[in-house]
Protein backbone atom coordinates (compact mmCIF):
# COMPACT_ATOMS: atom_id res chain seq x y z
CA UNK A 1 0.00 0.00 0.00
CA UNK A 2 0.84 3.67 -0.82
CA UNK A 3 -0.56 6.35 0.70
CA UNK A 4 -0.18 10.32 -0.76
CA UNK A 5 -1.22 13.20 0.74
CA UNK A 6 -2.97 16.68 -1.02
CA UNK A 7 -3.80 19.38 1.38
CA UNK A 8 -6.12 22.32 0.71
CA UNK A 9 -6.78 24.38 3.67
CA UNK A 10 -8.73 22.63 6.33
CA UNK A 11 -9.14 19.54 4.02
CA UNK A 12 -6.78 16.56 3.33
CA UNK A 13 -7.44 13.97 0.44
CA UNK A 14 -5.49 10.48 1.49
CA UNK A 15 -4.66 8.99 -1.86
CA UNK A 16 -4.61 5.17 -1.37
CA UNK A 17 -2.98 2.95 -3.37
CA UNK A 18 -2.84 -0.96 -3.48
CA UNK A 19 -4.10 -3.39 -1.09
CA UNK A 20 -5.00 -2.86 2.29
CA UNK A 21 -4.33 -5.39 4.43
CA UNK A 22 -3.77 -6.20 7.91
CA UNK A 23 -0.21 -5.35 8.18
CA UNK A 24 -1.02 -2.10 5.76
CA UNK A 25 -3.93 -0.70 7.80
CA UNK A 26 -2.20 0.54 11.04
CA UNK A 27 -0.11 3.21 8.56
CA UNK A 28 -3.27 4.53 7.17
CA UNK A 29 -5.33 4.75 10.18
CA UNK A 30 -2.31 6.73 11.81
CA UNK A 31 -2.33 8.92 8.36
CA UNK A 32 -5.36 9.75 8.70
CA UNK A 33 -5.57 10.33 12.53
CA UNK A 34 -3.01 12.53 12.35
CA UNK A 35 -4.75 14.69 10.50
CA UNK A 36 -7.31 15.38 12.57
CA UNK A 37 -5.45 15.18 15.52
CA UNK A 38 -2.41 17.34 14.84
CA UNK A 39 -2.90 18.76 11.55
CA UNK A 40 -6.22 19.97 12.54
CA UNK A 41 -8.17 19.33 9.04
CA UNK A 42 -12.17 19.72 9.19
CA UNK A 43 -12.50 17.19 6.45
CA UNK A 44 -10.35 14.23 5.71
CA UNK A 45 -11.31 12.41 1.93
CA UNK A 46 -10.12 9.05 1.95
CA UNK A 47 -9.92 8.34 -1.99
CA UNK A 48 -10.63 4.54 -2.48
CA UNK A 49 -10.55 4.93 -6.34
CA UNK A 50 -7.03 3.02 -6.46
CA UNK A 51 -7.70 0.39 -3.88
CA UNK A 52 -6.97 -3.11 -5.81
CA UNK A 53 -7.88 -4.97 -2.45
CA UNK A 54 -9.52 -3.86 1.02
CA UNK A 55 -10.07 -6.54 3.98
CA UNK A 56 -11.56 -6.36 7.38
CA UNK A 57 -8.73 -4.88 9.24
CA UNK A 58 -8.78 -1.72 6.86
CA UNK A 59 -12.73 -1.64 8.20
CA UNK A 60 -11.64 -1.60 11.50
CA UNK A 61 -9.29 0.88 11.03
CA UNK A 62 -12.02 3.03 9.28
CA UNK A 63 -14.71 2.32 12.03
CA UNK A 64 -12.07 3.78 14.78
CA UNK A 65 -11.11 6.17 12.63
CA UNK A 66 -14.94 7.24 11.95
CA UNK A 67 -15.50 6.89 16.12
CA UNK A 68 -12.82 9.34 17.07
CA UNK A 69 -13.42 11.61 14.12
CA UNK A 70 -16.68 12.70 14.98
CA UNK A 71 -16.00 12.93 18.97
CA UNK A 72 -14.12 16.16 17.28
CA UNK A 73 -16.85 17.42 15.09
CA UNK A 74 -14.47 16.50 12.00
CA UNK A 75 -15.71 14.77 9.24
CA UNK A 76 -14.17 11.44 6.83
CA UNK A 77 -15.49 11.26 3.77
CA UNK A 78 -14.71 7.79 1.45
CA UNK A 79 -14.34 7.95 -2.16
CA UNK A 80 -15.01 5.52 -4.39
CA UNK A 81 -15.48 5.45 -7.69
CA UNK A 82 -15.08 1.72 -8.92
CA UNK A 83 -17.81 -0.95 -7.14
CA UNK A 84 -15.04 -3.36 -6.12
CA UNK A 85 -13.58 -0.82 -3.55
CA UNK A 86 -16.71 -1.25 -1.88
CA UNK A 87 -17.77 -5.12 -1.05
CA UNK A 88 -16.36 -5.17 2.22
CA UNK A 89 -17.61 -1.71 2.94
CA UNK A 90 -21.22 -2.75 1.61
CA UNK A 91 -21.23 -6.22 3.23
CA UNK A 92 -20.46 -4.74 6.36
CA UNK A 93 -22.68 -2.23 6.46
CA UNK A 94 -20.68 0.64 7.14
CA UNK A 95 -21.48 2.74 3.85
CA UNK A 96 -24.31 3.35 6.16
CA UNK A 97 -22.30 5.13 8.60
CA UNK A 98 -19.55 6.55 6.39
CA UNK A 99 -20.24 9.63 4.22
CA UNK A 100 -19.23 8.56 0.50
CA UNK A 101 -19.45 10.86 -2.25
CA UNK A 102 -18.46 9.05 -6.36
CA UNK A 103 -15.64 11.99 -7.11
CA UNK A 104 -13.44 14.38 -5.10
CA UNK A 105 -15.74 17.24 -6.51
CA UNK A 106 -18.75 15.86 -5.38
CA UNK A 107 -17.15 15.35 -1.54
CA UNK A 108 -15.56 18.55 -1.51
CA UNK A 109 -18.76 20.64 -1.92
Amino acid sequence: MEITLTRNGTCSIVHIFGGVDLYSSPKLRGTVLNLFCKQEQQRVLSDLSEVSYIDSSDIVSLAATLAETTQQGTRAILIERDRGSRHVPELTRLLNVFEVAATEQEALA
